[in-house]
């Protein structure tokens, strides 16, 4: 059936819709007409038709591409002009913030109800400053409360626990204070019950002990929480009488002296090891001749010098004073020594003839006995001038200073006695000398030696064993073979103190289970051990290790992964941290700790939100006493913005004093603050200064003797024992500064990220700051006196001491030295 042409006008269509034959000669026939120049109308109109047709079909297809053209064009305009999807692939962020995003619900009503009453039930002089409020109604999930000298503190941690259990129905098992020490702890415990009391929330000792804890009173419960380790004794708790229950772990992080019942297990860690270890046995003997070697003296040190002249003298009587020496130890029973040959041998010193009295053959070391100090000092063989002890002092100096055989010089009967044990094979002692690393002030035995090393390695947050194998040491160091023994040894120890039983660990490997590189144990854990970690508030985190830091971390990660189903049905949701501390009092480096923690406290701990709460005043010292102590500590590193400023009832300003070191003096004015009734604080850097000026103050420790210890008015204490206390007049006796380079602990330190990059003695640095520290520390203790006794010295003498930034033209210094430096 023929198709219509659309479109085609009537009169067109019969035409357009004729046969194709027909067309076609309608087509010749009309082709001819115009050639003849004549007109057929019904060709000229099919014609038409045809020509109307192909027209339309070409226009439709010109039409159609045309349109179709114009359309994609502005299709895809429209599409690049709405469309504003990047091609960039981009993966999720990280959320990296150990907390939720809450804030606690503290409307302007509650702070209005809570601050009526304390101002009801709390004595005038310890109402909270507005910036102590600051502290108490934080709202953020995590704060940072810088708080100086005396700034009162503690009054306002218990109102801040106040704030979340008795106004906000927090429960008191989700929340943890960590104090540092047992007394510390002691004192905030009281505070804690007697200031819920008051609020008609009455806490028993063991509920309120329950909340204020110690690091690791906090860690033990979890460790022993893991299947085989219910039992789990803490190596450092060995012995130690604690009482029961958690106070087991109640001792303070930064103090390790090594018991009786722990040193049996080093000990026989110690043996069994030098036993069954080749390599171990080859690195202690020449750490041991080494360590018992006499250690040299330049020949231009100023006692050889003078001794040197008596030389050929000191020969001549050196085989009688032999005689005299050896007869002293046989009495004493402390020879002759089993593994030692008594065998006199001459010796060769600057051409003269002197004598050793026996040979070690395992150390290749000839032995030399000297003058034990228990013995009359005043000895003197028949016709000498001098004492016997004079005469060993100079024969002493002479193998120092010219003797280059390996020469061991026992000092005393128990170095012999130590010496005899170790050559015996005695399971039950040590090795038997003593080691000092670099950097230490002294020796201590071997073993002592490798725990204290390892103890600040392990604080850094380090694995010891991986870090020695960082380390690099000269070639003839004898600290290399020391840390490669000490990398042995620990791996040993740990073994042998698990497969005690109980089982033993120490702190460190118990914080290090649960840090940051290992989270998976933390998911081991049932809520009820991670629960009261959801709230912690830490006293003095000024002086916290990065070990430490990588527990909490990792702690608090762990709480926040586990959502609101770990929080079902309490008043306490979420989690928070509260940080109070002052970096100008961090002085525990030498253990481990660091103030960088507290100093970038946003970046250590990521939050949603932070409050920074700065609490100024003081309400212990007069301005006079805050001024100085700012005035030595302010070269250091800190904190920005702080400046402390006397509160509380106005005290005389009296500068604080700086005199040389006078024993005598300082005890007289020592008795004269007593017996005016006031407290007196007296700190010293040496224990040998606290014996020296015991002697000048007998009246004092006799009437102090026959008082109940909490009305004694005297304690006497180091720089570092005093934090926390306080006195109305304060000694201080010795200087702080910094004494030793320590290569070992600079490698550490850079290891776990700590001082500046590219400095080349990172530890040595942060120690030059913190002496600084401890005199500020010592100042103040001080409520209205201060005297500062400091060694004499001559000008140009180049020595890094905190006495150094006294100043004499500050009103709050009154320096009465001779010659001060700068």
């Amino acid at each position: 059936m023929p198709q219509h042409t659309p479109d085609l006008p009537p009169e067109l269509r019969p035409l357009a819709e004729m046969p194709l034959l027909k067309r076609l000669a309608a087509r010749f026939f009309g082709h001819g007409l115009t050639r003849l120049r004549a007109q057929h109308r019904f060709s000229w109109l099919h014609g038409q038709a045809d020509g109307f047709r192909s027209g339309h079909e070409a226009g439709v297809e010109y039409g159609y591409r045309e349109g179709k053209a114009d359309g994609i064009e502005e299709g895809r305009q429209v599409l690049l002009i709405r469309d504003f999807r990047s091609d960039e692939h981009r993966a999720p962020g990280i959320d990296d913030s150990l907390f939720d995003d809450w804030r606690l619900p503290l409307s302007a009503d509650l702070k209005k109800r809570v601050k009526a009453d304390v101002a009801r039930l709390l004595p005038a002089h310890a109402q909270p400053s507005s910036a102590q409020w600051k502290m108490i109604f934080s709202d953020t999930p995590s704060t940072s409360v810088i708080a100086g000298a005396g700034a009162g503190k503690s009054t306002s941690l218990v109102l801040r626990i106040l704030l979340l259990t008795h106004y906000l129905g927090f429960e008191l098992s989700s929340m943890t204070v960590v104090t540092f020490t047992r007394e510390s702890r002691k004192d905030f415990v009281n505070k804690l019950m007697q200031i819920l009391n008051l609020w008609g929330q009455p806490l028993g000792l063991q509920e309120a002990q329950a909340v204020v804890r110690t690091f690791h009173s906090r860690i033990l419960p979890m460790v022993r929480s893991l299947p085989g380790l219910e039992r789990l004794q803490a190596f450092e708790n060995l012995n130690a009488r604690t009482g029961h229950g958690d106070d087991e772990g109640d001792s303070n992080p930064f103090e390790l002296r090594i018991n009786d019942t722990q040193r049996q297990q080093l000990n026989a860690c110690y043996h069994h090891l030098y036993a069954s270890h080749p390599r171990f046995r080859e690195l202690i003997a020449p750490l041991a001749r080494h360590a018992l070697q006499l250690k040299e003296l330049e020949r231009d040190h100023p006692d050889v010098q003078k001794r040197v002249a008596v030389t050929e003298l000191a020969a001549k009587r050196d085989e009688d004073l032999c005689d005299v020496i050896e007869d002293l130890w046989l009495r004493a029973g402390a020879w002759p020594i089993k593994g030692i040959a008594p065998n006199r041998q001459t010796v060769e010193i600057n051409g003269a003839q002197f004598h050793c009295h026996g040979y070690i053959a395992a150390l290749d070391a000839w032995v030399v006995l000297g003058f034990d100090p228990r013995e009359d000092a005043r000895m003197v063989r028949p016709g000498a001038k001098l004492t016997v002890r004079a005469e060993a002092a100079v024969k002493r100096t002479l193998f120092q200073a010219f003797c280059r055989k390996p020469l061991i010089w026992l000092d005393n009967y128990d170095s012999s006695r130590r010496v005899a044990s170790s050559l015996a094979g005695d399971a039950t002692a040590g090795p038997g000398f003593d080691y000092k690393v670099k950097g230490e002030l002294a020796s201590a035995p071997l073993l002592d030696s490798f725990v204290m090393a390892a103890g600040f390695i392990e604080n850094l947050g380090l694995d010891v064993p991986h870090a020695v194998g960082q380390m690099s040491f000269a070639q003839d160091d004898p600290d290399r073979l020391f840390f490669e023994a000490l990398s042995i040894y620990w791996k040993a120890l740990e073994d042998h103190l698990l497969d005690q039983s109980p089982p033993i660990m120490t702190y460190n490997r118990m914080f290090s289970l649960f840090g940051e590189n290992t989270p998976e144990n933390l998911k081991l854990l049932g809520d009820g051990l991670l629960r009261p970690m959801s709230h912690l508030m830490i006293d003095e985190f000024q002086d916290v290790s990065p070990q430490i830091v990588s527990w909490i971390r990792a702690s608090l990660r762990e709480i926040r992964s586990r959502g609101p189903a770990m929080h079902v049905g309490r008043g306490a949701q979420h989690s928070s941290l509260l940080c109070v501390g002052d970096d100008w009092q961090s002085i525990y480096g030498w253990r481990g700790s660091s103030p960088k923690y507290f100093m970038e406290f946003t970046k250590e701990f990521p939050s949603p939100g932070t409050t920074r709460v700065m609490l100024g005043e003081n309400y212990r010292s007069h301005q006079h006493i805050i001024d100085a102590a700012e005035h030595i500590v302010k070269s250091a590193p800190a904190i920005s913005g702080k400046k402390a400023k006397a509160s509380g009832s106005a005290k005389a300003l009296v500068p604080v004093s700086v005199r040389e070191r006078d024993d005598v003096a300082l005890a007289q004015q020592l008795v004269t603050h007593y017996e005016n009734g006031e407290t007196v604080l007296m700190l010293y850097r040496k224990s040998s200064d606290k014996l020296l000026i015991q002697e000048h103050i007998q009246s004092v420790i006799s009437a102090e003797s026959s008082l109940p210890p909490t009305a004694r008015r005297l304690k006497q204490l180091t720089f570092h024992s005093a934090k926390g206390l306080q006195a109305d007049a304060v000694f201080l006796l010795g200087d702080c500064q910094h004494l030793t380079r320590s290569p070992y602990k600079n490698q550490v330190y850079r290891m776990a990220g700590l001082g500046k990059d590219a400095d080349a003695e990172p530890y040595d640095n942060a120690q030059r700051d913190e002496v600084l520290r401890l005199a500020y520390v010592g100042i103040t203790r001080a409520v209205s006196h201060c005297y500062w006794y400091v060694e004499g010295q001559e000008a140009g003498v180049n020595a890094h001491k905190a006495s150094d930034r006294v100043a004499r033209d500050k009103p709050f210094f009154d320096d009465q030295r001779a010659i001060t430096k700068g």
